[in-house]
C-alpha cells in the first residue's frame, strides 16, 4: 500500500501541484515570475556556479530524456547494446554530473557566504538552491553506484514506470526491485516538482519570444529646436 501511495498516488500529486501551481503563480505573481538575479550583489562566483550548473543540467536533463523517455527497443533496433549504451551514458553524464555538481554548489557556498546575499535571500531561494543541490547530489551518487555495466539497468524499471506516470497508467510493480539510492532520487524529483511553481525556478518556463516579433525601438536624434528646449 505504502508503494502504491509513493509511486502512483504520489506522482499525480506532485503533478497536480505544479502545473496547478504555475498556473497560480502566473495569474497572480506576474512580476515575481523571474530568476531573480543578483549579479549586482556578487559576480565571480554567481558566472562560475551558474555557467557550470546551466551548462551541466543541459546536458543532464537530455541525457535522462534519452535513458528513460526513449524506450530500450529503439535502442535494440538500432544495434547499440546494453554495454554500448552504457558506456556512452556514463562518458556524457559523468563529466556533465560533475559540472552540475560543482555549479550548485558553488552557487550555494556563494548564498551562504556573501553577506548582502544572505540579508536579500528569500525562503523560496533557499529551497530551490538546497533542492536542487539533494536531486543533483542524490543523482550522481546513483550514477557512482552503479557505474559497474553489470549493474542495474534503470531503462528496464524506472524508465517504463516514468513513461506510465505520463500516459496515466503508473505501474509501482516496475520499481520493485529498485536499489534505494535511485528511489530516494526519484522522491528528491518529485520534491523539487512540488516546490517549483513557488521558486524562482519558474524562470524555465519564460523564454522571451515576443522579442521575435517586437518593433524596433528607434532613436532618434534631437534637432536644434529640441535642443534649445
Amino acid at each position: 500500500m505504502f508503494e502504491q501511495f509513493l509511486w502512483v498516488v504520489l506522482p499525480y500529486i506532485v503533478l497536480t501541484i505544479f502545473i496547478g501551481g504555475h498556473i497560480y503563480r502566473y495569474q497572480h505573481d506576474q512580476f515575481g515570475w523571474t530568476s531573480k538575479s543578483s549579479e549586482l550583489l556578487e559576480k565571480k562566483l554567481l558566472r562560475l556556479g551558474s555557467n557550470l550548473f546551466h551548462w551541466g543540467i543541459i546536458f543532464v536533463f537530455f541525457g535522462h530524456v534519452m535513458g528513460l523517455l526513449i524506450p530500450i527497443k529503439v535502442y535494440e533496433s538500432m544495434g547499440i547494446t546494453e554495454h554500448q549504451y552504457h558506456i556512452i551514458a556514463l562518458s556524457g553524464g559523468i563529466p556533465a554530473g560533475i559540472a552540475a555538481t560543482v555549479g550548485i554548489l558553488l552557487l550555494l557556498y556563494r548564498r551562504m557566504s556573501v553577506r548582502r546575499l544572505i540579508k536579500t535571500s528569500t525562503k523560496g531561494d533557499w529551497v530551490a538552491l538546497v533542492c536542487l543541490s539533494i536531486v543533483i547530489l542524490s543523482g550522481m551518487s546513483a550514477t557512482f553506484l552503479n557505474i559497474n555495466p553489470n549493474g542495474f539497468d534503470y531503462r528496464t524499471t524506472i524508465g517504463p514506470w516514468l513513461r506510465g506516470v505520463l500516459t496515466f497508467r503508473a505501474d509501482a510493480s516496475h520499481l520493485a526491485n529498485v536499489p534505494i539510492w535511485f528511489k530516494i532520487h526519484l522522491l528528491a524529483v518529485l520534491g523539487i516538482f512540488a516546490a517549483w511553481p513557488f521558486t524562482r525556478l519558474v524562470h524555465v518556463f519564460s523564454l522571451p519570444l515576443r522579442y521575435l516579433t517586437r518593433s524596433y525601438v528607434i532613436y532618434r536624434k534631437r534637432g536644434p529646436k529640441q535642443e534649445s528646449l
